[in-house]
């Protein structure tokens, strides 16, 4: 094989690596559309993401951990809905369902919610919230 070919060879497969990284890097930050919110092993990714009144949030597990999306009661707006992954009434009925192996988001699958009131919406992952696993979704008119 010539010096040529050794190069070209080379910058083919330095050029297919890092696309492969790309790839991953844009899957895990939500840039593939199917997805607002992606979740790696301790962090929604972005932490805060900003909306319309009436539109839909789409969280993605990104990752291989189970995770939950669980509204803080005390993390809600005036008029706003709760939300929650397993679709629970509250926080702790998420709690006490994620301790019966309930509302638990598997790697690949996804959650939705509609937000219908504009303000801050804060969040967190239940089993990862002491790794500061929290988010907030802005809601704007």
């Amino acid at each position: 094989m010539n010096r040529r070919s050794v190069l070209a060879s080379g910058a083919l497969a330095t050029a297919g690596a890092l696309s492969g990284c790309l790839a991953v890097f844009n899957s895990a930050g939500g840039a593939s559309g199917d997805y607002d919110v992606g979740m790696s092993d301790s962090a929604f990714e972005p932490a805060t993401v900003t909306v319309s009144v009436g539109d839909t949030v789409v969280w993605k597990n990104t990752s291989g951990r189970s995770h939950t999306v669980t509204a803080y009661d005390t993390g809600i707006p005036e008029g706003g809905a709760y939300f929650a992954s397993g679709e629970f009434a509250d926080e702790q009925a998420a709690r006490d369902a994620w301790q019966r192996g309930a509302g638990g988001i598997v790697s690949g699958d996804t959650y939705e919610h509609t937000f219908e009131t504009a303000g801050e919406f804060q969040y967190f992952c239940i089993p990862h919230e002491r790794q500061s696993m929290v988010g907030s979704v802005v809601v704007e008119d």
